[in-house]
C-alpha cells in the first residue's frame, strides 16, 4: 500500500476500437483512488470509437503524458493494429518502467506481451485470447484476475471492474477499494451462468468462437511473430492449444 498522502498520476491508454468497458469499468474504479489523477492518453487528439461505435475522447497525447504511478492498458480489437506499433509499445515501456502498478484488462494483456513486459510473469486475458500468453513468454492463469507484483491483470472485459479493485486495495488499502465498491453499487447477480467457457452451454459457446475465429486466426498470426523477435520458444503443447482454439 502507497502512503495516502503520496499524490497517485493514473493514465489509461485509448485508441481505435477499444472495448469500452475495458476502459471505463475500471474508470470508475480508478477516478475514485483518494488522492489521485487520472487521465486518458492516446497518439493523436482526435476521437475515437470504440468496437461498437461509442465516441472516445482523450486527454493528452502520450508524448504529453507525464510519468505515471499507475499505467493501465485496456484491449478490443483495435489492440491487434497496435501490437507492432514501435511508438505505441515504445511508451508502455518507458511507462511501465517506472510506474508503481500495471494493470492490463482483456488482450491489453498481449499489448503488454508485444512490448516485451510478460516474460516470466503469470498472467491472464480474455479466454478466446488466453492461448496466446505463451508466445510473449507469460505463464497463463486461469483466474479472472491474476496479480504478480506490481502487475495486475484481468481478464475479459468486465473482469477489468474486478481487477481496478483489486488494484485499489493494492495501492490504498482493502477499506478504499470497498468504499469505491459500494459507492459504484457493484454486487453483480448475473441473470445467467454463462460468462466462461467453462459454464457456458457448450452451443452458445461454440456460436461465440465462431464469432470471433477471425480476429483471433489474427492474433495468432501476430503472436507469432511477435514471439520470433521477442526470441520466445513457445511449448509444442501450447502450438498444438492454439490450433484447436
Amino acid at each position: 500500500m502507497i502512503a495516502h498522502d503520496v499524490h497517485l498520476r493514473i493514465g489509461s491508454l485509448l485508441f481505435e476500437g477499444v472495448d469500452q468497458i475495458d476502459l471505463t469499468g475500471p474508470f470508475e474504479v480508478l477516478s475514485r483512488i483518494p488522492n489521485s489523477t487520472y487521465r486518458i492518453y492516446a497518439k493523436t487528439m482526435e476521437p475515437v470509437r470504440d468496437l461498437k461505435g461509442l465516441r472516445l475522447t482523450p486527454d493528452a497525447t502520450l508524448t504529453e503524458a507525464p510519468p505515471l504511478d499507475v499505467l493501465h492498458v485496456p484491449g478490443g480489437f483495435g489492440q491487434e493494429a497496435l501490437m507492432e506499433d514501435e511508438e505505441v509499445l515504445r511508451w508502455i515501456r518507458e511507462q511501465a518502467a517506472g510506474a508503481c502498478s500495471l494493470f492490463s484488462v482483456c488482450t491489453g494483456a498481449l499489448l503488454c506481451g508485444a512490448a516485451g513486459l510478460l516474460k516470466g510473469r503469470r498472467a491472464t486475458t480474455h479466454w478466446a485470447s488466453f492461448h496466446l500468453l505463451p508466445y510473449f513468454g507469460a505463464t497463463p492463469v486461469n483466474e479472472r484476475v491474476v496479480v504478480d507484483g506490481s502487475f495486475v491483470f484481468a481478464a475479459g472485459v468486465t473482469a477489468g471492474i474486478d481487477g481496478a479493485l483489486r488494484l485499489a486495495a493494492e495501492l490504498r488499502g482493502d477499506d478504499a477499494a470497498r468504499a469505491i465498491q459500494l459507492y459504484m453499487a457493484y454486487a453483480p447477480e448475473p441473470p445467467f451462468n454463462s460468462g466462461t467457457p467453462e459454464t457456458a452451454p457448450p452451443e452458445i459457446l461454440q456460436q461465440t468462437r465462431h464469432a470471433t475465429r477471425a480476429i483471433t486466426a489474427q492474433r495468432e498470426e501476430t503472436a507469432r511473430r511477435v514471439a520470433a523477435r521477442l526470441g520466445v520458444v513457445v511449448p509444442e503443447p501450447e502450438r498444438l492449444s492454439a490450433s484447436a482454439s
